[in-house]
Order: structure tokens, then sequence, then C-alpha cells
């Protein structure tokens, strides 16, 4: 008698696939059978590592920097972020103690995760909200559990009358992102201080994601929510990483910054599946971070150009308003007037548009009614796919109108 082959572990069963990756397998259908398909979808930049950066990794492969890296992150890294940190984020952070590099964000967060949580553990997460933040929190043991923004006055808000509303005894943690995806709110100091009070005064520890930091619009700028009161700053895991700022998503490097107390149980965590960044792309991050940041303005203001199509190219469609995002490179639209599910209006703007958005009910239950639309790529396939949304959605805003 031959036994049953072994099946997954029973965890498996508690993750799914992001929400772009389940529909990247449309996609590839739809481009096997022959269709020209342009994506709105994507977090990835377009641009090019900047120069300077890549020559800084060059040279320490010339160097021989390729051996395994410091466990906790090389201290040049460990230093060029914790001054990173002070020039402009007003935060002090010791890089002997209290930095680690990370595999990128995702491995600061899920490392954070880790560290944090107990078996039935529960984290309150801002709904809609990047939904790849949903199976790492199951994998720590924990139980996420949304809060529902409010849409009020063109933005999405977070209120601590929501907060309370959805704590219960088991909550643990808050994981924020600002700039928010995919709603592209920049939480204001006031906001934030909201935000923070309600932490400290349920015991909770903030898991902060900045990754979007560097990419805000007009007068708002990033406030870090560690950077606003002791109490605050003590019960705050910050992570960040350069993929967004410096074009770097190949690279996986980032970091993380806490009280030492969280740093060591999160490289406890780290150790047993990881050695963390290549060294030599560390001696890159560290320049990235050092060096000259012309670069960064200069992404900021193409995205600023971007944005600014997007809002025109979807201007006066009948049922449809585009909310002008305040940082990062997404731009939700409000589609609820349009009397169909979000989801229902993304799939037929792939098959009958041919263009690629994401559904904003695949961020959480008050995402439902909008689309997100990707902005980080330009040129010709913003232009072509911005096209093609504007009349799909007239489209489908013209059927909606008829059919009423």
């Amino acid at each position: 008698m031959v036994a049953r082959a072994p099946e997954a572990a029973r965890r498996t069963a508690l993750l799914k696939a992001t929400a772009v990756n389940s529909i990247l397998a449309e996609v590839r259908q739809a481009r096997a059978a022959g269709r020209e398909v342009v994506s709105l979808m994507r977090g990835e930049p377009d641009f090019r590592t900047p120069p300077h950066i890549v020559e800084a990794c060059a040279r320490a492969l010339r160097e021989g920097r390729t051996a395994y890296p410091d466990n906790r992150g090389e201290p040049r890294l460990r230093a060029a972020a914790a001054a990173k940190l002070a020039r402009e984020n007003g935060l002090r952070y010791d890089p002997e103690t209290e930095i680690l590099a990370t595999t990128g964000a995702t491995m600061g967060i899920a490392t954070a995760l880790q560290a944090a949580l107990d078996e039935g553990d529960e984290v309150l997460l801002p709904d809609p909200i990047y939904d790849a933040y949903q199976s790492p929190i199951r994998l720590a043991g924990g139980v996420p559990r949304p809060v529902p923004a409010r849409l009020a006055g063109g933005r999405f808000a977070l209120g601590r009358e929501a907060l309370e509303a959805a704590w219960t005894p088991r909550a643990r943690a808050l994981l924020l992102n600002t700039p928010w995806n995919p709603t592209g709110t920049v939480f204001t100091a006031e906001e934030l201080a909201g935000i923070g009070t309600f932490v400290e005064d349920r015991g909770l520890l903030l898991i902060s994601d900045e990754i979007y930091e560097a990419i805000t619009y007009g007068a708002l700028r990033h406030v870090s929510p560690a950077s606003l009161s002791e109490g605050l700053r003590a019960r705050t895991i910050l992570v960040n990483s350069l993929s967004k700022t410096y074009a770097m998503t190949g690279w996986r490097v980032g970091y993380a910054a806490a009280p030492k107390a969280w740093i060591d149980a999160m490289l406890l965590v780290l150790q047993q599946f990881s050695r963390g960044p290549a060294t030599f792309v560390q001696d890159a991050a560290a320049e990235a971070l050092g060096g000259p940041q012309e670069c960064v303005a200069e992404m900021r203001a193409e995205y600023a150009r971007r944005r600014d199509a997007v809002l025109a190219g979807l201007r006066e469609i009948p049922g449809v308003r585009a909310l002008a995002p305040e940082g990062g490179f997404f731009a939700m639209v409000d589609v609820r007037e349009l009397g169909l599910g979000s989801d229902q209006i993304r799939r037929r703007l792939l098959e009958e548009a041919s263009v690629v958005v994401v559904h904003g009910a695949a961020y959480g239950a008050a995402g439902e009614g909008t689309l997100r639309v990707s902005f980080a790529s330009g040129g010709e396939t913003l232009a072509r796919g911005l096209e093609r949304l504007r009349q799909g959605l007239l489209a489908i805003s013209e059927g909606s109108r008829a059919a009423s």
C-alpha cells in the first residue's frame, strides 16, 4: 500500500494571491489570445535607476564586495538610513542598534509582524488598503481587522471614531501606510496626531509603511508618525524601501527603524530565512540615501505631470469622478454612480477596451465603487491607456444611463 503524498500545510489555505497577480493571469490569457492590452495597474516606476547608484553597485562589485553582509545591515547603509531619517524626517535613530536592513519593505513588514504578533492577535488595517498586507498578518498568526475609511470631499480619511469602532481587546497593532496605497491620501500632522493618540491610549504598536514618502504633490509633505512625540516613537516600527523613491524595485533593499528591543526581535526573525540584501546592493542603497537627491525631485515632478494627465483625461465622463491623489502614483476613480460593481467594471474595461486597472473592492469593502489607476508608467503607455480607459468608461456610462 502506497501512502498518500504529503499535502501543503493548512496555513497556506489562509493565503491568497494579490489582486495584481490575479489580474495578471487574466492579462496573460488575453495576450495569449492575440489581444494587445495596455496596463494601468502596476506600481512599478518606469524610470531607470539613477546612474550614480548603479555605478556605486558596479564599484562595489569590482572591489569584491560579494561576501555575506552583516545580518543587521552593512554599517554604511545603517548610517545612511539614520542620517536620512534625521535630515528628512526629524527622527533620531542609533544606526548601531535601531536600524535593520531588509530585503525590501515586504520583508520589513513581515518581520515586524512576526516579531509582534501572537496567535489570534488582531491588526487594525485601514480599509481600503494594499491587499498584500493580509497574508503576512495571517502567516504571523494574526487576524486582519478592517477599519472602514470615509470617502468625503474627494479623499479617503480615517478618524478616531472609526478606529474605536473597530478596536477590540485582541487588537495588538495598527498598520498604517502614508502616503496611502491605494487611496492617494497623505495623512496630515493633525490627522496623524489623532491616530497617534488612539494608538497610545489603546496600548498598540504602530507599524508605519512609508515607501511612498517622496512622492507627494503641491504643498503636501510626508509626515512620519514617529516624529510627532517620543511616546509614539517608542511604539512605532517604521518601514521603508528604496523601490519607489529611487526606481529600485528589482534591487530589493529597504530598512526598518525602531527602538532597540523591536529591532533585536525583528533581527531574530530575519535570521531564520535571510542574510539580508547583497552587500553590493547595500552599498548602492547607501549611495542612494546619502548621495545627490536631484533625481528624486525630477521623478516627483514627472509624476505630478502624469497625475495631471490622468485627471484631465478622465474629466467630464458622466457618473465618473477621478480623485486627485495627494501622494503616490495611483488615482482612485469613483464610479459608484454607474451602478455596477467595481470588479464588473474592471472586467468590462479589460474585455471591451483592452485596458487594465484594479477594482477598488480588491483593497477592502470600503473601496467598492472605485477603480485604482496607476501612472507609475508614463509616455505612450499612459497616453494609450488613458484614451482606452476614457472610451471604455464612456461606453459603460452611456449603457448605464440608457438602462436607467
